[in-house]
C-alpha cells in the first residue's frame, strides 16, 4: 500500500502497528523514531522495523504515512521535531487517547499540514507494555476511531481507513469531542475506579489479609489496575474535564445506590441491577455486532476494551443442496406475543410472569425500551421474564431516544402507546428500520389528537406527549395488525370508545391479550372496540412457539422427499394460520394434533410430511393471514407442479426489504421462472433448480427462506448478510442442521 511508513514511538501500540504492517507486507519500508537505543535494537531484533533513529525529521523523510504513538502530552514536541522532514504529500495519524489535545497540538505545531492530519485512536491494548509486547495481530477484530477535522482531506481519511482495515480493524468515525466524552465514560472512568478501589483496600490495616480472601470477581473487576500508571496518569490529566464529568456522574449514581441499600428499597435496587444486567448484555451484543446493535447510534459501541472483539458481525450461510427433514422440535416463542407480553405487563398493575419468551433481538429491543422508561424487568433467562408493572400511567420519560433495533412491531405499537403519555419520546432504529414506512400508523393516531412527526414518513419518529387523546372510529384502508394494535393501545388513554374497522381479518393477539390482562375488549365481526380509562391486571403467560418460525420448517418438510417432522406447541391463532391454509391448498400433508388453549391462545402440535405440491392462485383473503410467511411460500411455489400466482400483497414491498423483488431475483438466479407484479408475482415450479449466491438485504426472513430453498437445489446456496436472523429466530442454523439441513455459518 505504501513505499515508506514511519512510526514515532515504538511501545506496545506503535510497535504492534509496525509489526502488523511488516507482517502483511503493506509497506516497502517501516522505520521507527525512538528516544531509546535499546528500544530501537529490540524493534530491529524482533523484525518489527527495518531501520530507526532518534532524529525524527530524518525518520519521516519521504514517508507516505507517519503514525505517532507517544503520550498525548508529548505530541506537540514530537510534531515540531519531525516537521522539517515531512513531505508535502505525507499523511499523519496517531494513536493518542485524547483527541482534542492531539488536534490542538497539530494546530500549534503543524498548521500547514492540517489537511493531511487524520487523528485516530485504536481501541486495543494489553496489560504488558513496551516493544517486547508488540503483536502484529493486536488490531485484528478491534475498533479504531478516527476523528478527522474539518480541514482533513477526505482522501487522507480514506487512506488511513483502508490501512487500518488492512490490519484487520473495524474503523469508525466521530467528532473529537464525542470521542473524548465517550472514552472518559467507558474507558477512563473504569480505570480510575479500579485504581481507586485497589488503592483504598491496600491502605487498610492488613491489605494482604484482605486480598487473600478476594475471589475471582475482584480479580476480574480490578484487572485494569495493572495498566501502566504513568500512561493513565497522563490520560486522566489530559482528558481532565471529561474524566471529572464522568466521575461526577458515577458518584451521583453510587450515592443513589447507597441510599436505596440504606433504605432497603427493594424495588429501586432491583431496577438498578436489572438495568445494569441488561446494559451489560447489550454491551456484549454490540461487541459481537449482532443485528440488534450493529448500527445503534449509542456511542458506547465505540468504546470496546482490548478483549472485546467483533465476531461474526454479519455471517454468511452456505447451505449444501438436498437433505431430508425429520424429528420433533419445539421452536422459539412467538415474537408477536413476546412483544405484547412486555408492553401489557409493563402497563399492568402487579407482577406478570412470562414463560417461553423469545430471546431474539427484536423482543429484547422491546424489553430495553421499557427498562429505559423505568419498568423493572427481570430476565430473560431460559425464556422466563418477570415484569413489575407500573400501571397505565406509571411510565417515566426516558433520558435518551428509544432504540428499536430492527423491530418494526415495537416501533409501531409504541407509537400508539406513547401517544398517551405525559412526556416526549423519540423512536429510532437500525439502517433497515429507518427506511420503513410509519405514516400509516401516524395518520390515524393524529386523528386521535396525537402529535407525531416522522422523517419523510420514516424513522426517527418524534412523539410529543401531554396531549388529551380523543376516541375515533377508524376504517382501515388495508388489514394490518400493527396499525390496529397501535390505535387500540392509544385508545386505552382516550376518553371514550375507540373503534377499528378492518377490511379483512388480521392478527388479533392484542385483543386476546388485553382480555387476558382483564381489560374489556368488544369484538363484533370486523369491528374491535376498547374504552379508555380502564386498568390492566398482571397475569401469568406461556408464549407458544411462533408459527412464523414454524413456517420455514413446515415448508422444508413439504418439499424435501422422505421428510416427516413434528413441531410442538405451536400457536395456531386463526389470524395466523394462513401458511397452513395455503400449503394445504397446494396439497401439503399437514396434520394438526393435540389442540389446546394456552393463556387465551390456541396451540397445537403440527405434523408435516413430504407431498408433491401443486401450484395455485392464492386467495387474496388469505394474504393478511400469511403476510410474513410469503418469502418461504415462494420457495414452496418454486417446487410445485404448475404455476403459483399471488396478488393483493403489495405490503410485501415495504417490509424489511422488498420481499417480492428480492425473492424473485434470488429464485430467478437459480433458474426458476418468475414474473413480478406491483402487488405479487407468478412462479412456475420445477423439480429442482440450481444454486448460487444471493443477498439477504438485511432481511431475516429472506435469509431463512433461501436456506430452505437449498433442499431442492442442485448446487450450494450462499446467502450473504445473515446477521439479522437473530432478530426473529435465534439458533435457526443450529436447529436447521438438527432436523436435516446442512447449513455452514461463516464469519
Amino acid at each position: 500500500m505504501f513505499h515508506k511508513v514511519a512510526v514515532i514511538g515504538l511501545g506496545l501500540i506503535g510497535g504492534s502497528f509496525a509489526a502488523a504492517i511488516k507482517q502483511r507486507g503493506l509497506a516497502q519500508q517501516v522505520v521507527a523514531g525512538v528516544r531509546s537505543k535499546r528500544t530501537l535494537q529490540q524493534g530491529l531484533a524482533l523484525g518489527h522495523i527495518d531501520a530507526g533513529s532518534d532524529d525524527l525529521a530524518e525518520v519521516v523523510k519521504d514517508a507516505d504515512v507517519v503514525f505517532v504513538s507517544v503520550p498525548v502530552s508529548a505530541m506537540e514536541a514530537v510534531f515540531r521535531a519531525m516537521k522539517p522532514g515531512l513531505s508535502s504529500t505525507v499523511i499523519i495519524t496517531d494513536g493518542g487517547s485524547v483527541k482534542g489535545n492531539v488536534i490542538q497540538a497539530a494546530i500549534n505545531a503543524l498548521p500547514e499540514f492540517l489537511p493531511q492530519v487524520v487523528p485516530g485512536h485504536p481501541i486495543a491494548g494489553k496489560e504488558k507494555s513496551g516493544v517486547e509486547a508488540a503483536d502484529g495481530n493486536l488490531y485484528e477484530k478491534h475498533r479504531v476511531i478516527l476523528t478527522p477535522m474539518e480541514q482533513t482531506l477526505p482522501q487522507a481519511t480514506q487512506k488511513i481507513t483502508a490501512l487500518w482495515q488492512a490490519l484487520g480493524a473495524e474503523v469508525l468515525c466521530m467528532s473529537a469531542d464525542e470521542h473524548d466524552k465517550v472514552l472518559a465514560e467507558t474507558s477512563h472512568l473504569p480505570h480510575l475506579i479500579a485504581f481507586s478501589l485497589v488503592d483504598t483496600l491496600a491502605r487498610q490495616g492488613d491489605s494482604m489479609e484482605i486480598f487473600r480472601y478476594a475471589a475471582g470477581g475482584f480479580r476480574d473487576f480490578t484487572r485494569i489496575a495493572s495498566s501502566d500508571p504513568t500512561m493513565w496518569h497522563d490520560i486522566f490529566l489530559e482528558n481532565k474535564a471529561a474524566v471529572l464529568a464522568a466521575t461526577d456522574l458515577f458518584t451521583e449514581g453510587l450515592a443513589q445506590f447507597r441510599q436505596f441499600v440504606a433504605q432497603a428499597d427493594s424495588a429501586e435496587l432491583l431496577g438498578i441491577m436489572t438495568r445494569a444486567n441488561s446494559a451489560r448484555r447489550h454491551f456484549l451484543a454490540m461487541s459481537a455486532n449482532t443485528a440488534y446493535s450493529t448500527v445503534q447510534p449509542n456511542l458506547d459501541e465505540t468504546a470496546m476494551s482490548a478483549d472485546s472483539q467483533t465476531s461474526q458481525a454479519n455471517p454468511t450461510f452456505v447451505v449444501n443442496p438436498g437433505g431430508t427433514v425429520k424429528g420433533e422440535v419445539r421452536l422459539p416463542g412467538d415474537k408477536s406475543i413476546s412483544h405484547r407480553s412486555i408492553m401489557l405487563g409493563a402497563l399492568a398493575e402487579g407482577t406478570t410472569k412470562v414463560e417461553g419468551f423469545l430471546e431474539g433481538e427484536d423482543a429484547l429491543a422491546t424489553i430495553q425500551a421499557f427498562r429505559d422508561m423505568g419498568v423493572v424487568i427481570e430476565g430473560p433467562q431460559a425464556g422466563k421474564v418477570t415484569v413489575h408493572g407500573v400501571g397505565l400511567h406509571g411510565l417515566k420519560a426516558p433520558n435518551r431516544s428509544l432504540y428499536m433495533g430492527n423491530s418494526g412491531t415495537t416501533m409501531r405499537l409504541l407509537m400508539g402507546l406513547l401517544s398517551g403519555q405525559q412526556f416526549d419520546t423519540q423512536l429510532t432504529g437500525d439502517e433497515s428500520l429507518t427506511k420503513r414506512p410509519m405514516e400509516r400508523v401516524a395518520k390515524p393516531l393524529r386523528e386521535m389528537n396525537a402529535v407525531i412527526n416522522t422523517s419523510d414518513g420514516t424513522p426517527p419518529v418524534d412523539i410529543h406527549g401531554a396531549q388529551a387523546l380523543k376516541p375515533i372510529s377508524y376504517q382501515m384502508p388495508m388489514a394490518s395488525a400493527q396499525v390496529k394494535s397501535a390505535i387500540m393501545l392509544a385508545g386505552l388513554y382516550a376518553d371514550g370508545v375507540t373503534e377499528v374497522i378492518e377490511p379483512a381479518p388480521s392478527r388479533d393477539h392484542t385483543e386476546r391479550m388485553l382480555a387476558g390482562f382483564g381489560y374489556p375488549v368488544e369484538r363484533d365481526g370486523n369491528r374491535v372496540r376498547v374504552t379508555g380509562g380502564g386498568r390492566l391486571t398482571a397475569c401469568e403467560l406461556e408464549v407458544p412457539a411462533d408459527i412464523s418460525s414454524a413456517a420455514f420448517f413446515m415448508v422444508a418438510a413439504c418439499i424435501a422427499p422422505g421428510s416427516d417432522l413434528t413441531l410442538r406447541h405451536v400457536g395456531i391463532n386463526p389470524t395466523r394460520t394462513g401458511i397452513i391454509d395455503i400449503l394445504k391448498l397446494m396439497g401439503a400433508d399437514i396434520t394438526i394434533e393435540n389442540e389446546r388453549d394456552s393463556g387465551g391462545e390456541p396451540v397445537a402440535d403440527i405434523r408435516v410430511r413430504y407431498a408433491q405440491l401443486k401450484g395455485i392462485r392464492i386467495p387474496e383473503e388469505l394474504v393478511p393471514l400469511a403476510i410474513d410467511e410469503f418469502p418461504v411460500l415462494f420457495v414452496a411455489a418454486a417446487t410445485a407442479e404448475g404455476e403459483t400466482v399471488l396478488t393483493g400483497a403489495e405490503e410485501l414491498r415495504v417490509k424489511e426489504s422488498d420481499r417480492i423483488q428480492v425473492m424473485a431475483d434470488g429464485l430467478a438466479s437459480f433458474g426458476v421462472d418468475v414474473e413480478t407484479f406491483a402487488d405479487g408475482l407468478r412462479i412456475v415450479g420445477q423439480e429442482s433448480y440450481g444454486g448460487g449466491e444471493v443477498e439477504s438485504h438485511h432481511d431475516h426472513r429472506i435469509a431463512m427462506s433461501f436456506t430452505v430453498a437449498a433442499l431442492r437445489a442442485t448446487a450450494p446456496i450462499t446467502i450473504h448478510g445473515c446477521g439479522t436472523v437473530a432478530t426473529s429466530f435465534p439458533g435457526f442454523a443450529e436447529l436447521a442442521n438438527h432436523v436435516g439441513l446442512n447449513v455452514e455459518v461463516q464469519a
